[in-house]
Parts: C-alpha cells; structure tokens; sequence
C-alpha cells in the first residue's frame, strides 16, 4: 500500500505559484520513496501563476467552501502523516490550523516546518501537536521518508 502525506500550509492570500512551487518539489521527491504528496489545491481549476488566493468559495464545486473543508478533512485524516510549511507566512492560515486539529485527534504525525523565532503560527498548539519541528523543506521531506519508509 501507498503511503502518503498531506502538503498543508497557507494558500489564502499567497500567490497560486508560491502555494504549490514547494508542493510540486516536495512531490517529486516524496514520489521517489514511492510516497504520495496530496495538495489540497489539486483539481481546483487553472489560475494565474500570479493570483493571490482569496479566501472566497466558488467556481466549481471543489472550491466552495464546503467542498474545501471535506475534501482537506478527509485527506488531513486519510493521509499517513502531514508535512506543514509554515515558513515564512504572513497571517494565520486558520485552514491550516484546521488540519492540525484534524491531524491530532486521529494521531497522525504532523511535520512542521517553521522559522526557529517569529512565525505567526509559533504557539503552544502548534508546538505541542507538531512531532518534528524543523526549518527547512528539504529536512521535513527527509523526515517524512523517514518516518514512512521501512
């Protein structure tokens, strides 16, 4: 059976290109330790590398607001282990925050990737649920192949 790992992080008021260039890499090599990367922006229609995503449901039914919420709660609780990248967020991605309670309350091992001081997501929740804290992508994606690979 496949393992695989939720890509959670900020996509309300970031660019299309910046929410998923480090999705699309941590994919790629998450893919060679045949570990599937699950976006929550799969299949959401084409945009502009350049929009900044609003916070706004609509468009098709994958992006209403509810059809966000299930399909994140079902992949946040059906994937083996979640990969955050909070580094360098400007606002809170109560989204993501979301995920992380998801996450906790099925046990699923949620890898943080965060500044070491000064993210507006360092606080006691986040600290507490994350397993692994660290502060860069290329050692979260070694942890995850770590923790799912025998």
């Amino acid at each position: 059976m496949e393992k695989s790992v939720y890509l959670a992080g900020p996509i309300a008021e970031v660019s299309y290109k910046d929410c998923n260039d480090w999705r699309e890499y941590a994919k790629k090599e998450l893919a060679k330790y045949n570990i599937l990367g699950v976006s929550p922006t799969r299949h959401k229609g084409n945009f502009d590398p350049k929009q900044i995503m609003k916070d706004v449901g609509g468009g098709n039914v994958m992006t209403t607001g509810r059809g966000i919420i299930t399909r994140d709660r079902y992949d946040t609780t059906h994937c083996n282990a979640i990969l955050a990248n909070l580094f360098g967020a400007k606002k809170i991605s109560i989204g993501t925050m979301f995920e992380y309670a998801w996450a906790d309350i099925m046990r699923i091992p949620i890898i943080t990737i965060m500044e070491d001081k000064g993210n507006v997501h360092d606080h006691n929740f986040v600290r507490e649920v994350s397993g692994f804290r660290l502060n860069n992508l290329e050692e979260g994606i070694l942890v995850a192949r770590n923790l799912l690979c025998a």
